[in-house]
């Protein structure tokens, strides 16, 4: 078969460089669509199931909550297993599947069984939800939202929030690969009733009575239409607070005829919802966000839209007011990056200079060192077409040496044989084809089995599982698909440019097969 396909590669000259023209433009395609990252996620295949329930000590979240919905969610089918922890007030279960199964089938199925969950549950202590669909790697971009110089006194850590909470956060969402925006810092703005006790006792009225009375008359209210031709008019109540002083006004009660109002019993202000903890920048408060990615999206690519995207929002943006990121996805991925192009560049040129030197040859060097960008390039294909991401691991263990290695041995033979058998001779392109052919057809099976062997050698990392699949399996399918992109150009593409570019004019110093000394002498003495 080997024979057969180097035969046509040197036949077909016109047809392999066609193919070879095609994994260029198909190459550099994926490589813009690649996704590109710093490191593996190796987070499992997990669902989160949060409750927050903020009456409950920590004893009573996990008999009324953490148990019932561990018990639900035992059924699931392709489980691992289900972890729990129980916090004052808070419940967080983690659902970890099988590594094969679809993510979004899996909360579907989580979904359906914490209906189950949430019969058991006793009324108004929390609702389960589940976390969106992220990983530990899902940081990708961290900000603050903080005055500017000289705007320092205009702005407070309340008003700080809400910009945050109901400018910058609701334009982030929406953004292609973006799951999640949280708030961090800052107080959560609040209208506040602050009730006064003895007031409440001297008229008589409960603090029920207030609850009640902010709760119904702080709604709107639809009734029916008259229709009077040509127009219908449509009955409704508007009676949606929209200031503290509307709030104020709330009829508690009617005691003699007089309307006892909310003003009347408590005081109505701005307040600031409880807190658990600060966002502190330079040693002062300040209010910020994290967006989350979505698993399994090119991170650089989520980074970059989110980068175009908080520009756009600074434009809306109250006057004094600025967005400033301390940690971005993509200052990571580029030093990644950077550090494996460094490494790929300098490691090519160092292996393009010995092949030139050691083959003595500076075409045959060329035609085996343009092996490397194209292997490269079909692994680049094969990875965006795979799914797998460009990463430190998958990137920084692929080794040159290894995918010129088949090229090396048949590019040799084809100068050691021109050199021997035509030394001082001009051949035709009709012999020069024929002797590519007979050289590359001889040396064929080493090259060919030699990478096959080191292909073999990457075949058990492929058979790791878990955190350390996730980790190396990357690595060892990268080397894979590039030594696999080697072996298939030597057999075509370098029979084919050693038949069209190696000088027919064959010179007659003879050397050795390393190109560096020439063939010793051996004088015969009779004596």
């Amino acid at each position: 078969m080997f024979d057969k396909i180097i035969a046509y590669s040197i036949e077909n000259k016109f047809v392999i460089g066609l193919l070879v023209a095609a994994l260029i433009v198909w190459g550099l395609f994926s490589l813009r669509q690649l996704p590109i990252d710093a490191v593996p996620d190796i987070t499992n295949n997990q669902v989160q199931v949060i409750t927050i329930s903020p009456t409950l000590a920590t004893q009573e979240v996990e008999q009324f909550i953490t148990t019932p919905i561990e018990l639900a969610l035992q059924n699931i089918q392709q489980l691992v297993e289900v972890r729990s922890i129980s916090r004052f007030g808070l419940s967080v279960i983690t659902v970890v599947f099988e590594e094969d199964m679809d993510v979004y089938l899996s909360r579907q199925l989580v979904s359906e069984y914490l209906k189950e969950a949430e019969s058991n549950i006793p009324e108004g202590l929390g609702t389960p939800v589940m976390a969106p669909i992220s990983t530990g790697l899902g940081e990708i971009y961290q900000y603050v939202v903080r005055p500017a110089e000289g705007y320092e006194d205009q702005y407070s850590l309340t008003e700080l929030r809400s910009i945050q909470d109901w400018i910058v956060s609701r334009q982030l969402s929406g953004i292609e690969g973006v799951v999640e925006v949280n708030t961090m810092g800052g107080f959560l703005k609040q209208y506040e009733v602050a009730v006064s006790p003895n007031l409440l006792k001297s008229i008589g009225i409960s603090i029920t009575d207030v609850f009640t009375a902010l709760e119904n008359s702080n709604e709107n209210t639809g009734g029916a239409y008259i229709e009077k031709n040509p127009s219908t008019y449509y009955i409704r109540t508007k009676g949606v607070a929209q200031s503290l002083e509307d709030i104020g006004n709330i009829v508690v009660d009617v005691r003699n005829g007089r309307p006892i109002l909310i003003k009347d019993v408590a005081t109505v202000q701005f307040g600031k919802a409880p807190r658990y903890g600060a966002l502190v920048r330079d040693g002062e408060e300040a209010v910020g966000g994290r967006v989350m990615m979505l698993k399994g999206a090119n991170s650089a690519a989520v980074t970059e839209r989110v980068k175009e995207r908080v520009k756009q929002i600074e434009k809306s943006l109250p006057e004094g007011v600025v967005i400033e990121a301390y940690l971005d996805r993509d200052k990571l991925v580029s030093t990644a990056i950077g550090t494996v192009k460094t490494n790929l560049l300098e490691g090519g040129l160092i292996v393009i200079f010995i092949l030139v030197l050691m083959l003595g040859n500076w075409r045959a060097g060329l035609i085996v060192a343009s092996v490397i960008p194209l292997a490269m390039l079909f692994a680049v294909s094969m990875m965006n077409w795979l799914g797998i991401s460009a990463n430190l691991m998958s990137l920084g263990a692929i080794d040159f040496g290894l995918i010129v290695d088949g090229a090396v041995i048949i590019v040799e033979a084809i100068v050691h044989r021109l050199q021997v058998g035509f030394a001082g001779q001009k051949l035709t392109q009709v012999q020069m084809d024929k002797e590519v052919q007979t050289a590359s057809v001889k040396i064929r099976s080493s090259a060919a089995f030699g990478e096959i062997i080191i292909l073999m050698v990457y075949i058990p990392i492929l058979a790791l599982v878990g955190i350390e699949g996730k980790m190396f399996k990357p690595m060892a399918e990268t080397v894979m698909l590039a030594i696999g992109g080697a072996l298939i150009l030597s057999l075509t593409y370098v029979p084919m440019m050693s038949a069209l570019f190696l000088s027919r004019n064959i010179s007659d110093k003879k050397q050795s097969p390393t190109g560096l000394l020439p063939f010793p002498k051996v004088y015969i003495h009779r004596f």
